[in-house]
C-alpha cells in the first residue's frame, strides 16, 4: 500500500461507522417486537421528551435533514403512531404529535436502553467507559 494514512484500519471514521452499525444491530430484536425501525425509534424518543414538536425540530435533534425525516414520520402516521396536522400560526408547519399508540409504546420500550447496557457490560464493557464515552462522542459531534 502506498499510504499508510488510507489503511482502513487508521480510519476513525470506518471505527464509528461499525461501532454504529453493531448498536443499532443490537437493538433491532426489540424494535421488532414493537413493530419500529431504529430512525422510528429515535423519532418516538424526541417526542417522549416533548410532545407535539414542528418537524424542524425534530430534524435538528436527530441532526437530520427534513428530506429523510418527512418519508419517516409518513410512515409512522401510517402505522398509527404519530399524527401530523397543520400548525396554527403557519399552515406550512406540520406539528407532529404522538398518538395513543405511540404514547402507550413508552412503557414498552423503557427497558430497551438497560438491556443494550448489560450486554454490553456481560460482554466486558463496563458502565463507567460507556458513561465515559459520552462526553467523547459529544466533542467529536460538536467539532464535526
Amino acid at each position: 500500500m502506498a499510504y499508510e494514512q488510507l489503511k482502513l484500519d487508521n480510519q476513525v471514521c470506518f471505527r464509528l461507522y461499525t461501532a454504529a452499525r453493531l448498536v443499532t444491530q443490537c437493538y433491532t430484536p426489540f424494535f421488532k417486537e414493537l413493530g419500529i425501525t431504529y430512525p422510528q425509534y429515535l423519532v418516538l424518543m424526541v417526542l417522549w421528551e416533548k410532545d407535539n414538536r414542528v418537524i424542524n425540530e425534530i430534524t435538528e435533534c436527530l441532526k437530520l435533514e427534513t428530506n429523510t425525516v418527512t418519508p419517516l414520520l409518513q410512515r409512522m402516521e401510517k402505522q398509527g403512531l404519530i399524527i401530523r396536522t397543520k400548525g396554527a400560526v403557519d399552515s406550512r408547519q406540520r406539528i407532529i404529535s404522538l398518538t395513543k399508540e405511540g404514547k402507550q409504546m413508552e412503557e414498552r420500550a423503557k427497558g430497551i436502553p438497560e438491556c443494550l447496557v448489560t450486554n454490553l457490560a456481560s460482554k466486558g464493557l463496563s458502565i463507567d467507559e460507556l458513561t465515559a464515552l459520552a462526553p467523547l462522542l459529544d466533542k467529536l459531534i460538536a467539532a464535526i
